[in-house]
């Protein structure tokens, strides 16, 4: 029967396409995700019978109709969005299926990374991906018994981000920072990372690691497969934090991860409490990692945040700036 299928690539599908998506989607117990604007089809007699999405390095929306599971649909379905994303120099794949569905994309040449229990699996293509790049880690372990690390956006390099460095490197023999990379953030990872590097420019006893795809981003994380947003936030933050102690972690002997209290923000106080569960409390064979919070530094009366410079950046108000950013970031912001 596999010969009888015709693959057929669609970008910003119609109504009517998007309706005959969402329509195959709901009947697989999903739903369409929004603003997603590449698929292949398959059809069979003129029927949809199997959609698959590509979001960048990320395929999504993956369903087949009941009545064509089992066979070879699948397998060529993969293969077609895959090829789909090799024609756009896409070569490392990522997707994120329900535990029960690893089978199908292992057959597919897929390897689980991380899961979330019961939940979700982060998977990717191929089997060297993850492995090589903890590869390239362990050459950049360093000596010492406590070893920190610090995750940050820094969106844009503030004095709370440098305070922040500065008291971790106080209670750490060796500090690695790593940078997100995924451009969801209003100024582009290549130039936030300029200014981290700027910014820590003389500090000793630290390593700056470029993002990488094995930092989750709620950016590019599925939300079509979990009814409740709250879901999505705690399975984004969960993978992450998971895939951090289980892979990335050990290849550099992390034993400690940095952040800043938050007493303002109550999602990102949500995000600090589930840290210290994901890596330290919940069951998993890798070693614990301690979260250890540190008083963010308070500027006029108030902490120090990207989200402050950015609401000032808005004001144009560039004295109150240039208080809260260190010269490098002031330079990029008002001197470009």
């Amino acid at each position: 029967m596999s010969d009888q299928y015709s693959f057929n690539p669609l970008f910003d599908p119609s109504p009517t396409a998007s309706k005959e998506l969402e329509s195959l989607l709901h009947t697989n117990g999903l739903g369409l995700e929004p603003n997603l604007s590449q698929f292949i089809e398959a059809r069979f007699q003129g029927q949809l019978v199997g959609c698959a999405g590509l979001d960048g390095n990320v395929i999504k929306c993956v369903a087949i109709d009941e009545g064509h599971r089992g066979g070879a649909l699948s397998l060529r379905l993969l293969t077609e969005v895959m090829n789909l994303a090799y024609r756009q120099g896409v070569e490392q794949l990522f997707l994120y299926t329900k535990p029960a569905n690893v089978p199908l994309f292992v057959g597919a040449g897929f390897t689980p990374l991380v899961t979330v229990p019961e939940r979700i699996t982060l998977m990717e293509n191929g089997s060297r991906g993850l492995s090589d790049y903890c590869s390239e880690l362990t050459t950049l372990r360093q000596p010492g018994k406590t070893i920190g690390s610090i995750v940050m956006n820094a969106n844009p390099f503030t004095l709370g981000h440098l305070y922040l460095v500065a008291r971790a490197l106080e209670r750490c023999d060796w500090l690695h920072l790593f940078v997100v990379k995924q451009d969801a953030s209003r100024f582009a990872y290549d130039d936030r990372l300029r200014l981290i590097r700027e910014g820590i420019k003389g500090l000793e006893r630290i390593t700056l690691h470029p993002g990488s795809d094995y930092t989750i981003s709620k950016a590019t994380f599925p939300s079509y497969f979990l009814k409740e947003q709250g879901l999505v936030d705690e399975c984004a933050t969960a993978l992450d934090l998971l895939l951090f102690r289980q892979s990335i972690a050990p290849a550099l002997g992390i034993n400690v991860r940095f952040v800043g209290t938050e007493p303002f923000d109550p999602v990102t106080a949500k995000y600090n409490l589930d840290m210290a569960f994901w890596l330290s409390e919940a069951d998993s064979p890798a070693p614990i990692i301690r979260v250890e919070e540190l008083p963010r530094v308070e500027v006029d009366g108030a902490p120090v945040s990207a989200s402050r410079v950015r609401k000032l950046l808005d004001e144009g108000n560039e004295a109150a700036v240039a208080r809260l950013v260190p010269r490098t970031t002031f330079d990029f912001l008002f001197n470009q």
